[in-house]
């Protein structure tokens, strides 16, 4: 019974220290075309990395080329000797309908990986580690102890029949309960000591502490603050009816060096947003072309000024979202649009279409200071699909006046702040305000009020991941329809606020224009 219980400990998850994690979720926007690239979890090495490539509405048709290159340091000669040669590549057919487009890479090797995408013109490169199945000290022990106690059991029963004097039997004896002693506390230990830490999560990845992660564990990156990273912003062309390449470079604040550590974050490595002089909001994700770079393409369909933040991780030093102090002035052009070509932002809540799909707002209050729930209910059937890991995104801009130029007046604004509407994630949000750098202070939104019907928290309880199982992804389209979040308003005034959601494979982006009261304001 002992026996049994002891190795049931031994082989419990909780004991493992080998989980190769799920998916990995990838949004880029890569020229013209809008794309989440998922990595399916390697399970062992070599072996195959599935790539799904997935695309939206309006994607062009293409091809694309992928390689997956290893990277990394070691301190044996033989296992770097491959980082950065390509070992194998693939190409995968875009169709022009929208969907799921995939591809198979072999990779050899554990550690940290690269996978470069290239449409031809513009490559973009994705970090990611390639996990290996690794045993406890512990658990070996126990392993270990088992298969001598096995062993000698078999030694102990042949020298009690074989042997003439009895006293021999207690030297295998001796070992037998040696073994079951050293087994049993490798396996209580197990399940109570510490994982290593997370390759390319809590430490910097190399290809040595990816294949063993007992044998040095370094000092995590949650056990010191990282310095303050820098952003430099430069554009291609400022003539607007022209599209800009946005250049942004970072670089760590202390050193000056460019800055290599960003981790994905809610289905990105980069977020950028950009709000042009009528209102439009663009939600991009930039290509990283090299250590720091970054690169995307901006629109700029009319003259006036385009306000611009990044957001994006460090290892170690949390999510920034960082404001460009300069933005993009753009003067006019010969293909200029000369009126707003989006539809204004509504006065109030109420109801709207966009693309084809009714959005109806609804609001708890609007009072400052006071904790607001905002619902959308996008369509009326339970069909959205989660767009970076969420349901839905809210952008807040303000307090802003009501008629002023958007953009110009958000390069000032004293709040920016970009909330998600979902369950319970593992990771936070975003409240960004007042600063041109701010931590990460805000939380992830969720209905926590009786606004928010107990339908749509049954709804999104597929977006939670569970015992280390990916989260769903933009090929599942069954949540919804409504879609809740919690915001509080700092101050009175009027503010613009973007809401995204996915349906039928297309990003929604509905904008809305809120006058928040003060509580004096407030009628009794």
């Amino acid at each position: 019974m002992l026996t049994t219980a002891a190795l049931t400990l031994a082989m419990s998850p909780q004991a493992g220290a080998d989980s190769t994690g799920g998916d990995v979720q990838v949004a880029q926007t890569l020229g013209d075309r809008e794309l989440t690239v998922i990595l399916r979890r390697v399970t062992g090495v070599p072996g195959p990395l599935h790539v799904d490539v997935f695309t939206h509405a309006g994607t062009p048709a293409g091809a694309l080329d992928l390689a997956a290159v290893p990277t990394g340091v070691s301190s044996s000669a033989s296992a770097a000797s491959a980082s950065g040669t390509v070992v194998h590549t693939a190409v995968v057919t875009l169709g022009s309908r929208p969907g799921t487009y995939s591809a198979v890479l072999d990779v050899t090797q554990a550690g940290p990986w690269e996978l470069s995408l290239s449409d031809g013109q513009r490559t973009a490169t994705i970090p990611f580690i390639v996990p290996k199945q690794t045993t406890s000290p512990a658990e070996a022990a126990a392993y270990l102890g088992f298969s001598g106690a096995g062993g000698l059991i078999l030694v102990t029963v042949l020298v009690a029949v074989r042997a003439r004097r009895g006293w021999w039997t207690l030297v295998p004896g001796g070992g037998l309960v040696a073994c079951l002693t050293v087994a049993v506390t490798g396996a209580l230990l197990s399940s109570q000591l510490p994982l290593p830490p997370s390759q390319g999560g809590q430490v910097d990845a190399t290809i040595d502490g990816v294949n063993d992660p007992y044998a040095s564990v370094g000092q995590r990156t949650g056990d010191y603050s990282r310095p303050p990273a820098t952003l430099l912003l430069s554009s291609s062309t400022n003539r607007a009816g022209e599209v800009a390449e946005l250049r942004l470079t970072l670089s760590d604040a202390a050193t000056g060096l460019p800055l290599d550590d960003v981790v994905v974050h809610d289905g990105a490595l980069m977020h950028l947003l950009a709000i042009g002089p009528s209102g439009q909001l663009w939600h991009l994700h930039p290509v990283r072309t090299g250590p720091g770079e970054f690169e995307v393409p901006l629109s700029l369909p009319e003259a006036g000024h385009y306000a611009v933040s990044a957001e994006f991780a460090r290892r170690g030093g949390g999510v920034r979202q960082l404001r460009s102090a300069t933005g993009i002035d753009a003067v006019s052009g010969s293909g200029a649009r000369t009126t707003a070509g989006d539809a204004p932002a509504r006065a109030g809540t109420g109801s709207r279409t966009v693309a084809g799909v009714e959005v109806r707002l609804s609001a708890s209050s609007l009072v400052a200071g006071k904790a607001t729930v905002l619902t959308a209910r996008v369509g009326d059937t339970a069909t959205l699909q989660p767009w970076l890991g969420m349901l839905g995104h809210l952008i807040v801009v303000g307090p802003l006046p009501p008629t002023a130029a958007v953009g110009a007046a958000t390069q000032n604004a004293q709040l920016w702040a970009h909330s998600h509407s979902m369950g319970a994630m593992p990771d936070s949000a975003h409240d960004v305000s007042r600063t041109q750098e701010t931590p990460h202070m805000g939380r992830h939104s969720s209905p926590a009020s009786s606004s928010a019907s107990s339908a749509e928290t049954h709804s999104m309880s597929g977006l939670t991941s569970l015992n280390g199982d990916s989260t769903a992804d933009e090929t599942v389209a069954a949540y919804g329809p409504d879609v809740a979040f919690v915001y509080t308003f700092p101050a009175a005034g009027h503010y613009r606020i973007w809401i995204q959601a996915e349906r039928d494979n297309t990003i929604l982006t509905v904008p809305y224009l809120l006058h928040v009261t003060g509580t004096e304001d407030r009628t009794p």
